[in-house]
């Protein structure tokens, strides 16, 4: 019988301009200059690449499916912020971000949306299906939902091997009703899994949103059900995330059990890059832009704190733009997968 479940402790949003607020347990929201530094390097190179990505597929050069990440950068800035060697991470078709913040190579990434043999898939995964065992990155699924079984799956293996990592899984509040993310969960607190639970609530599934897809709109509650104790967390803040991450990682590695994590967020551009999103108006998305956007509100504590000035961080972004520019010319000069590839990495020998 499932123990009782743990309460919640619920994180609201700050208000516009107000600093983060200091969090209680692990983890907290101060952050050195080098560290808000970083955070807003990789949070700027995850927005110019996937800017770049949405040209080429505006081009052609980009086949078949492509989400963006734009406006969603902290989740994924803030939670691999305390990742141990050996983590292991697993996310939806959304998965761009995913791959540079595990550090694999903008080259290879991009390469891969383009279809070229110098992708990490070879060319053959594209922009929702790649994968990197060096980085410990297990994709990329198409399958909603698909992802969250494999991800406990990765937590089982851990425990198994009796070592202290865990499985950091990835999905959307598209994919939170699905019916295997709860058979998921209830397996995973059945056996104490260190997998940590990350929704990625951008407030819309495709184009429905939250209020009319779910009958429990606070996500993070999913698990009560299991006793999986979960917290909501501002999604556009990286400090915030960081910290809430920093919690549930030290829950699920100290052998508690799964931990599910709310991230509040939002995304610029539509579903995919089909996707007109006439389902919410313009003013909507001005607002997150103007008031949350996540990689300005580093920029203003940088420049309020006098940690860094103007021509500092455009010379960041001059250097970022340089190594996406890179990757895409990369991308496009990779030749095409040979045929014979459709013959290999079908199955894998004993």
């Amino acid at each position: 019988m499932a123990k009782p479940a743990t309460k919640p402790k619920v994180e609201s949003l700050p208000e516009k301009g107000k600093p983060p607020s200091k969090s209680s347990g692990p983890g907290d929201n101060s952050a050195t200059a080098d560290e808000l530094k970083s955070y807003y390097r990789e949070m700027l190179l995850i927005r110019r690449f996937e800017e770049r990505a949405g040209q080429l597929y505006g081009m052609g050069l980009i086949g078949g499916f492509c989400h963006l990440y734009i406006g969603q950068e902290a989740v994924v800035t803030g939670i691999q912020a305390n990742v141990h060697e050996g983590d292991a991470v697993i996310t939806s078709y959304r998965d761009h971000g995913h791959m540079l913040a595990c550090g694999m190579d903008p080259k290879g990434v991009m390469a891969e949306l383009t279809g070229r043999s110098g992708g990490y898939s070879k060319g053959k995964g594209g922009s929702m299906h790649m994968f990197s065992r060096e980085k410990n990155f297990y994709g990329g699924h198409g399958i909603v939902g698909a992802q969250v079984p494999i991800g406990t799956g990765l937590a089982f293996a851990h425990k198994y091997n009796g070592n202290k990592n865990v499985s950091l899984t990835y999905f959307g509040d598209g994919s939170a009703n699905q019916g295997q993310v709860y058979e998921a969960m209830n397996m995973a607190a059945l056996w104490k899994l260190p997998v940590v639970y990350i929704i990625e609530n951008n407030r819309y599934g495709m184009g429905t949103s939250v209020e009319r897809a779910s009958a429990i709109t606070e996500l993070y509650r999913h698990g009560e059900a299991f006793g999986i104790p979960g917290e909501q967390v501002d999604g556009m803040d990286v400090l915030a995330v960081r910290a809430a991450g920093e919690r549930a990682m030290e829950y699920a590695r100290s052998g508690k059990g799964p931990y599910i994590l709310e991230m509040q967020t939002y995304r610029y551009r539509g579903h995919s890059m089909s996707d007109p999103a006439k389902y919410r108006t313009k003013e909507e998305v001005d607002k997150y832009r103007n008031e949350r956007d996540p990689i300005e509100h580093v920029r203003k504590r940088l420049i309020d704190g006098k940690m860094a000035d103007e021509a500092a961080l455009k010379a960041v972004d001059t250097e970022i733009r340089k190594i996406v520019n890179d990757a895409a010319e990369f991308a496009q000069h990779s030749p095409e997968p040979d045929p014979a590839e459709l013959w290999t990495d079908v199955l894998v020998g004993a």
